[in-house]
């Protein structure tokens, strides 16, 4: 597995600006509903913050990409729920995910207009919520007033964890950046941790049926 991911970081630091744009599709991608359910945008934003510290990437330029396709991907959702209103929960292919859009559903009407915060951290929720905003006709200046900060919070939140592990493994633990060893590290985690989750959920489908989207963490 090192001896890929040595390619992968040589590659990112050649091309950084490819890395960015992956960023900003994975933000932009895992808010499209149905499709952001499958779409592992948190693992790859986790995983690809372990460059930052080594310098490969930029931490400003990793958190403008995160945002601005979490904002616009939100967004997007947000609008075609708007104008399309309940309609659009009992279209094709959200009539394939009839557990995941009752849950988005009912987390709304439970928290209201906190719902869109608070599902900007809770995946597969994510993807379903700002349609299910839209649709059920929250406000546009309600939807964004809460969404902004929900994703000025929620970037952080995936990227300086990243960051902090990376580099405190080169402070405390001796590990020099170039030899990429507590990249490696961290990313194997992020991708671990992802695949027993993944498997996890798996099994909860499984076992008390019923369509559910595939998470991501």
């Amino acid at each position: 597995m090192t001896s890929f991911l040595d390619p992968l970081i040589a590659f990112v630091s050649a091309h950084a600006w490819l890395a960015y744009l992956t960023l900003f599709l994975a933000a932009l991608l895992e808010a499209v509903p149905v499709v952001g359910s499958v779409i592992p945008g948190s693992t790859i934003i986790l995983a690809l913050s372990a460059l930052i510290p080594g310098g490969e990437l930029q931490l400003p330029w990793v958190l403008l990409a995160a945002a601005t396709g979490a904002v616009l991907g939100d967004g997007a959702a947000y609008w075609i729920g708007h104008r399309r209103q309940r309609e659009i929960l009992n279209t094709w292919p959200l009539t394939n995910y009839p557990r995941v859009v009752a849950e988005s559903e009912n987390f709304f009407n439970r928290f209201g207009t906190w719902a869109v915060f608070f599902a900007r951290f809770v995946p597969p929720i994510r993807a379903f919520v700002p349609v299910t905003a839209g649709a059920l006709g929250m406000a546009p200046t309600k939807f964004y007033a809460v969404n902004i900060p929900a994703i000025l919070a929620w970037a952080p939140a995936h990227v300086l964890p990243g960051v902090l592990a990376v580099s405190a493994l080169h402070e405390y633990a001796g590990l020099h950046h170039h030899a990429h060893v507590g990249k490696h590290i961290w990313m194997l985690t992020v991708a671990g941790i992802a695949i027993v989750l993944g498997v996890g959920m798996w099994i909860y489908r499984r076992r008390y049926g019923g369509a559910t989207a595939k998470p991501q963490v």
